[in-house]
C-alpha cells in the first residue's frame, strides 16, 4: 500500500470525533453536548477535540457542514415539483447520517441563535435556489418559507415528537400528501 490508500491518524481521529459530535448534537442539542463527553465517547482526549476543531462552535460547523443534495427543480416535471422535494427530505431524514445532521440542526436552532443563523444560511444557500428555479424569482422568498415551513413541521412532527399518527405514515402516504402541498407552495401566486 502506498501512503495515499493508507488513511493518516489524524482523518480516523477526525472521523471519529464527528461522528461522535453528530450523535451527541442530534441527541441533545448544541447546548447539552460536551467536548468531554463527544470526546469520551470517540475514545480520545478531550484536547484532540480542541487541537482538531479549535471550539465547541468550530467542532459543530464541521459536524454539521450540511449538504441537502436538493434537486434542480428546473428539470422535474411541472407537476411533480412537490413530491419531488417531499421525497428529498423523507430521504434525508430516514437515512444517516442526514437524519443525524438534520436532527442536530433542529434541536439546536430553536434554542440557539447563533445555531439558528447557521440554519438560516443553509436556507439561504440551498433552499432558496432550488425554490428560485421555478416560478417567479421575485416570489421565490415567501414560497421557499412556506415549504420549508412545511418540511420543519413534519420533522419536528414525525422525529423529534413522534406523534404516533405522523409516525404511523407511510414515506408513499408522506410524499403524496405533503407533496400535494409543497406544490400548491411552489406554484401558487402571492394574494
Amino acid at each position: 500500500m502506498t501512503s495515499e490508500t493508507v488513511p493518516r491518524r489524524s482523518d480516523t481521529t477526525r472521523a471519529a470525533i464527528l461522528e461522535s459530535a453528530r450523535r451527541h448534537f442530534a441527541r441533545g442539542g448544541f447546548g447539552k453536548a460536551t467536548i468531554r463527553a463527544i470526546a469520551a465517547d470517540a475514545g480520545i482526549d478531550p484536547s484532540m477535540v480542541i487541537r482538531y476543531y479549535g471550539s465547541k462552535d468550530g467542532l459543530f460547523d464541521a459536524a454539521l457542514n450540511v449538504d441537502l443534495g436538493l434537486p434542480d427543480l428546473s428539470a422535474v416535471e411541472q407537476d411533480a415539483l412537490g413530491e419531488t422535494i417531499a421525497r428529498r427530505f423523507l430521504e434525508l431524514w430516514e437515512t444517516a447520517p442526514g437524519n443525524e445532521l438534520l436532527l442536530a440542526l433542529l434541536r439546536s436552532s430553536i434554542s440557539d441563535g447563533a445555531v439558528a443563523q447557521r440554519f438560516q444560511r443553509v436556507f439561504a444557500e440551498q433552499l432558496m435556489p432550488m425554490v428560485t428555479a421555478v416560478g417567479d424569482p421575485v416570489d421565490a422568498p415567501r414560497r421557499a418559507g412556506l415549504v420549508v415551513s412545511q418540511i420543519i413541521g413534519l420533522a419536528v412532527c414525525r422525529y423529534v415528537l413522534r406523534l404516533a399518527p405522523v409516525v404511523d405514515l407511510a414515506p408513499e402516504q408522506i410524499v403524496t400528501t405533503i407533496g400535494a402541498t409543497l406544490q400548491r407552495y411552489l406554484t401558487s401566486s402571492p394574494e
